[in-house]
């Protein structure tokens, strides 16, 4: 057990005699002891520091409590109030190291201090790992530029949807943000399309130079499925009642593999459309399109966003209206290639042929 009492009359004398290096010793020496015993500690142990700290920061200067909030930070049973304390420290010198990676923080700590502290407060907050909506939402009503600018690159924050849509009104007038903006994998393939049909042409170039395909050769498979996408007409459908079903059924959770396979069966084109235009929120058109390429490998990637099975994308080919005869050993190909496509792979073509499109198209 720590020595409680030999703690805080040690303190106390350090208190008493009014110099700031031997304050500054007594908290330098308490924190030597908790973090060369950390990792033994159990809760009742850790109160002590908790309760002997709490009276010593009071009473040292800003340069021991930046040193502690740096030692401690890393720290995953490091006291609870004195982290509390330092990150909601109005001294950003202080708070920066708990706020950028204290795991002591909680959820509700971290929105306290985002929703009441300053913008360097908030920076601080945005380098943090796996930051989740509700903070993040707080830092976009909250941040500025520099917050917003770095929230954009933290690839481990999860951004809501009402989130980005904030954060694109404000790409419209900093080509930086719609550029890190654009970087992101997670951003919503919709939300995505109204960032590049209103960024800048420079800013549209850097997102197709950096196209984030995995490889050269599914990069050059996909550009000419574009191109072959963008040379053929457009068709006039009327989508409407179509749309009215499909997200009747989206809403009420019934927009399934059994649901598609039967607009398959039905020969129901446009519902067939809707939902997969509904699942990879793009327009119509798309997928139409796509329907009527004649390669088969161009419906893999909606049908993998939407996360049908094989036995339902085999039924789409092979009733999709450009559908030709294709062989079994075809499909067994076909059938590897949709398996070894990921979700996360699908979701980045998309966004290829979303920057391609909107670049070419103005």
């Amino acid at each position: 057990m720590i020595a409680r009492d030999s703690l805080i009359s040690e303190l106390e004398d350090s208190i008493r005699s009014g110099s700031r290096e031997k304050r500054a010793d007594c908290l330098r020496n308490i924190t030597n002891l908790f973090l060369a015993t950390a990792d033994r500690l159990n809760d009742e142990q850790i109160e002590v520091f908790d309760e002997v700290v709490g009276r010593l920061v009071e009473h040292v200067e800003m340069r021991a409590l930046s040193e502690l909030s740096q030692r401690i930070a890393p720290i995953p049973n490091a006291p609870a109030h004195i982290i509390m304390r330092l990150a909601s420290n109005d001294e950003i010198m202080v708070a920066r190291p708990v706020l950028e990676q204290s795991s002591r923080l909680t959820m509700n700590d971290l929105i306290e201090i985002a929703s009441k502290k300053s913008q360097a407060h908030l920076f601080a907050i945005s380098c943090r790992k796996d930051l989740d909506v509700p903070i993040t939402d707080v830092l976009v009503q909250r941040g500025e530029r520099e917050v917003l600018l770095n929230l954009a690159q933290n690839p481990s924050a999860i951004i809501s949807e009402s989130g980005y849509t904030a954060l694109v009104r404000q790409a419209e007038k900093d080509e930086t943000l719609a550029e890190k903006l654009g970087f992101r994998l997670d951003i919503p393939l919709r939300i995505f399309r109204q960032l590049l049909t209103r960024a800048a042409q420079g800013v549209r170039d850097k997102l197709i130079a950096r196209a984030p395909l995995d490889g050269s050769e599914i990069q050059a498979v996909q550009a000419q499925i574009l191109s072959e996408i963008r040379a053929m007409p457009a068709q006039e459908r009327d989508y409407s009642t179509a749309h009215r079903r499909v997200m009747f059924m989206y809403q009420k959770n019934e927009l399934n593999d059994e649901s598609v396979l039967g607009f398959v069966r039905s020969n129901k084109h446009e519902e067939l459309v809707v939902a997969l235009a509904v699942a990879c929120s793009v327009p119509f058109d798309l997928i139409d399109r796509l329907m009527r390429v004649d390669r088969n490998d161009a419906l893999l990637i909606p049908c993998k966003i939407a996360g049908y099975s094989w036995p339902t994308v085999k039924n789409i080919l092979r009733n999709r209206p450009a559908a030709r005869t294709t062989s079994d050993k075809e499909l067994e190909q076909i059938a590897a290639r949709y398996t070894k496509l990921s979700r996360d792979t699908a979701q980045r073509v998309f966004r290829f042929w979303q920057v391609r499109d909107i670049a070419q198209t103005g």
